[in-house]
């Protein structure tokens, strides 16, 4: 009976939130343990805002008849693909600066792929061109 009051669209919203929540969780227990206690991996939360808009503004601006269409979209996803690979290497390096201590880097880690996995799966459920679209936002 449950079945008919879940819907695809809330169950999967509810997943992206959750998914969203632990990977935010293993970035504060990466900065915010007594043992680590340094904040700098927090700087991956730009990462997390810029990964999405270049493949945003690539959808936006591009028809999909047009010839430069795959252009647009493949520097999009070379844009994408460079912030999420920084935001890989942001904590390694902080780590063998001695800024963060090697657990606080492979908590961050942790999170940064739980979070770029979120953010995958948004796009993926809700990049359709359905009723129920991210771009109607």
């Amino acid at each position: 009976m449950w079945k008919h009051f879940i819907k695809y669209n809330a169950l999967s919203l509810i997943s992206l939130s959750f998914g969203g929540a632990i990977g935010l969780m293993f970035l504060m227990l990466g900065c915010a343990l007594p043992i680590y206690n340094q904040y700098w991996p927090l700087f991956v939360l730009f990462f997390y805002i810029l990964s999405p808009i270049p493949y945003c503004i690539a959808r936006r601006l591009v028809d999909d008849t047009d010839a430069m269409s795959n252009a647009c979209k493949e520097l999009a996803i070379f844009l994408t693909t460079g912030i999420v690979v920084s935001a890989f290497g942001l904590p390694i390096v902080f780590a063998r600066a001695h800024l963060i201590e090697w657990g606080a880097c492979a908590l961050v880690l942790t999170g940064n792929t739980v979070i770029f996995a979120t953010i995958l799966g948004f796009f993926l459920v809700f990049g359709s061109n359905d009723d129920f679209s991210w771009q109607q936002w």
